[in-house]
């Protein structure tokens, strides 16, 4: 569905391409998460699980900060997923103020057994694009992540 903001071609065109990008998100996260819904995670808990998997401990405001979530927000998912026993959090010894997130053993192992079919999932689902157009859209969402306005 295109814009019906009466603007200027470059305002309807980025409004236009904004839309589809995301929409485009939208879907591919609806269609990806049946792995994780069969677990009962969300994405960003899953998120989260991930990265402390990958990068081990990590206080609780570099792990929001990963995800491009404010602390405060990302508390909730960190909460969550204590609940549920996946991760813990402990004081950290050089900053009593720092509160680090690290996966417990049960954690690891969800992010064991789930990982592999939502990989697969997600790559299902990215085929409608070639290795190089994969290659191509990803340069091009890293230069509009990245661009300062």
């Amino acid at each position: 569905m295109p814009t019906h903001f009466d603007g200027s071609a470059r305002e309807k065109r980025s409004l236009n391409l904004f839309i589809k990008l995301i929409r485009a998100a939208a879907s591919v996260e609806t269609r990806t998460s049946g792995p994780l819904t069969t677990v009962g995670l969300t994405s960003s808990q899953f998120g989260a699980l991930e990265t402390l998997y990958f990068l081990g401990p990590l206080p609780a405001g570099r792990l929001a900060e990963k995800h491009l979530k404010s602390p405060n927000n990302f508390t909730v998912v960190i909460s969550n997923l204590e609940k549920r026993g996946l991760v813990s959090r402990e004081k950290a010894p050089h900053d009593r103020r720092v509160v680090m997130i690290e996966l417990t053993d049960a954690g690891r192992a969800e992010v064991e057994r789930t990982m592999p079919a939502y990989v697969q999932t997600i790559v299902d689902n990215l085929e409608v694009l070639t290795a190089q157009e994969q290659e191509q859209l990803g340069e091009l969402l890293r230069k509009v992540g990245r661009a300062q306005t």
